[in-house]
């Protein structure tokens, strides 16, 4: 944890701590490290541990309580871990676990496939890849591609929005931003995709997130049915496109498989 220099005022005339936003972060954490030993403590108690004036450590603790990291109890005043830090945890978790489950997956289909392998989580009204196998023919393609898009974009986005209605609102709230002339633009074109994918159980992306670059994707739904992550298959718009029926029941057949595994 921080501690202060002999002879060094830990903080500035005007309360601040010293060397701005970074010194702030690192401030705040150690406020959280603070609670790895004691289920609630005071802002005296929190001011001496980090060596700073309680003023200090008031605001730091006023600031980890308004994004849910800490909480205060109204009857003790005292501080304890929030509520917020139990369910960062819990993704932390689940994602973790979903890599282990899906890996032995994920590498039988890119070996099938001959495509690159994608595993997908939504994040905000984005969908993040989580993990890439890449396929040797597809590192040209797929090299140094990012791994967040805008989930309207692609199919790991669409088949994971299909069976999640908060998350597919939160898309048409935030609005379709185009990646490429194919992109979708209106919420109407985003709802019949949606519905599509409804129908077939998969989704397609050709050329809508990246010029050249096509995907199928399938989700991995859990016993509700609500898709909690997309397993897709990645390569040329013409490779994809050409062989699309048995690379949709590919994609498919793993991600039923994961979804088996984790019994979500």
């Amino acid at each position: 944890m921080q501690t202060q220099t002999q002879g060094e005022p830990p903080e500035t005339a005007d309360g601040a701590l010293k060397d701005g936003g970074l010194r702030s972060v690192g401030a705040a954490l150690d406020v959280l490290e603070c609670f790895a030993l004691e289920e609630e403590l005071g802002v005296s108690d929190v001011a001496r541990r980090l060596g700073v004036a309680k003023s200090t450590a008031h605001r730091l603790l006023s600031a980890l309580c308004a994004r849910g990291l800490t909480e205060k109890d109204p009857a003790t005043r005292q501080y304890r871990l929030g509520m917020h830090l139990v369910e960062l945890g819990q993704i932390a978790h689940s994602r973790l676990e979903l890599r282990k489950a899906a890996f032995p997956m994920l590498e039988e289909l890119r070996e099938v496939s001959g495509c690159t392998v994608h595993l997908s989580i939504p994040d905000g009204v984005d969908v993040l890849q989580i993990e890439r196998l890449e396929s040797i023919r597809a590192i040209p393609l797929m090299a140094h591609v990012r791994r967040r898009w805008p989930l309207h974009a692609t199919s790991s986005g669409k088949v994971i929005a299909a069976f999640d209605p908060g998350l597919a609102a939160a898309r048409r709230t935030a609005g379709f931003p185009a990646c490429t002339e194919r992109t979708i633009r209106s919420a109407d074109e985003f709802d019949r995709a949606l519905e599509q994918v409804r129908r077939t159980g998969y989704a397609t992306n050709l050329s809508e997130a990246k010029d050249g670059a096509a995907s199928v994707a399938a989700p991995v739904r859990d016993r509700s049915g609500r898709s909690r992550a997309a397993i897709s298959l990645v390569g040329a718009t013409a490779e994809i496109a050409r062989d699309l029926g048995r690379q949709a029941q590919l994609v498919t057949i793993a991600a039923r498989k994961v979804a088996q595994c984790l019994a979500v």
